[in-house]
């Protein structure tokens, strides 16, 4: 992506926080004259960081929306509807950083035993899914620069879908993914 539609996908995000804080709704996106790369319909994230310590986090593993309106929803969501925190406040806007990822489509992953899975991950690269009965967790590539081996990133992306560190079942099912990060 290039970096003009790099920065306007941040503007979606910002301005989508400040109508968020004005009146409580996220920006209502006018999708007409953008440029076809941001009505591609895409999945995103929007993570959101005050003082580099984690503020919300909320996006969509399946795209089911243009990729500019995807973002100022969950830039919006990220702020006011990360049940972690509690809405963002007027006063804490000048301190944060946003970061967009937009991902990939998730790829099942094959494997034979918890070894083979854990010899399949690239760090830094993958982000991962995690499928238990009801239970879902997933993690984004970013979250290989504080667990950065393959074992600790699959303990505690576990733990995110309520499991056992140590759990393991043949019923277990992974999917990957890849994330361009902007911001």
């Amino acid at each position: 992506m290039n970096k003009e539609h790099q920065r306007c996908l941040l503007d979606l995000a910002k301005k989508s926080i400040l109508r968020g804080l004005q009146t409580g709704k996220p920006l209502a996106v006018d999708l007409a004259g953008l440029p076809q790369e941001l009505l591609d319909v895409r999945a995103t994230f929007v993570t959101l960081h005050k003082q580099g310590e984690l503020r919300g986090c909320i996006g969509m593993l399946k795209a089911v929306r243009p990729l500019a309106q995807d973002i100022a929803e969950n830039a919006f969501a990220a702020a006011f509807r990360d049940h972690r925190f509690p809405p963002l406040t007027a006063e804490e806007f000048e301190q944060l950083e946003i970061h967009l990822s937009i991902l990939t489509t998730p790829e099942p992953i094959a494997f034979r035993s918890e070894e083979d899975l854990l010899a399949q991950l690239r760090p830094g690269v993958d982000g991962m899914i995690i499928e238990e009965g009801a239970r879902r967790g997933t993690f984004l590539p970013a979250v290989w620069e504080t667990l950065p081996t393959p074992k600790q990133f699959l303990r505690h992306l576990k733990q995110k879908a309520g499991l056992p560190a140590d759990y393991w079942s043949d019923t277990l099912k992974f999917y990957r993914y890849q994330a361009e990060g902007i911001g």
